[in-house]
């Protein structure tokens, strides 16, 4: 059992920066997969970033890459999505995932947090 504790988000203008954090417990939430989903009002959940349990294997949606970073620390059992360039269509509830089985966007992730909201502004 892995929990998912997403944090991080906020209202900041376009153009400007903003860190998620998800904090993961349990005994082995170091060998999960992990990313970032994220859903905006009226439309379906979409994939963001996501990340091996090494740290080997990055991927991103093409709507944030050069823009989104994703990284972890498993010492820490946390990962991180550095988020630069914001754009208001960046706007949405954002997802903390985990699987075991395999990379997060190529499943539907066993685990999830609860969200945090990120506001860009115009």
């Amino acid at each position: 059992q892995v929990k998912l504790v997403g944090s991080g988000g906020g209202l900041v203008q376009a153009g400007g920066s903003l860190r998620l954090s998800c904090a993961a417990s349990g005994r082995t939430a170091s060998n999960y997969a992990m990313g970032w989903f994220r859903q905006a009002p009226g439309k379906e959940r979409e994939f963001v970033a996501g990340i091996s349990w090494n740290g080997g294997s990055k991927d991103y949606a093409d709507s944030v890459k050069g823009r989104f970073t994703i990284s972890r620390d498993n010492a820490k059992n946390t990962v991180l999505l550095q988020m630069n360039s914001l754009k208001p269509e960046d706007t949405a509830v954002y997802y903390c995932a985990a699987d075991r089985r395999m990379l997060v966007h190529l499943t539907t992730p066993e685990y999830w947090g609860q969200g945090t909201q990120v506001t860009v502004s115009s």
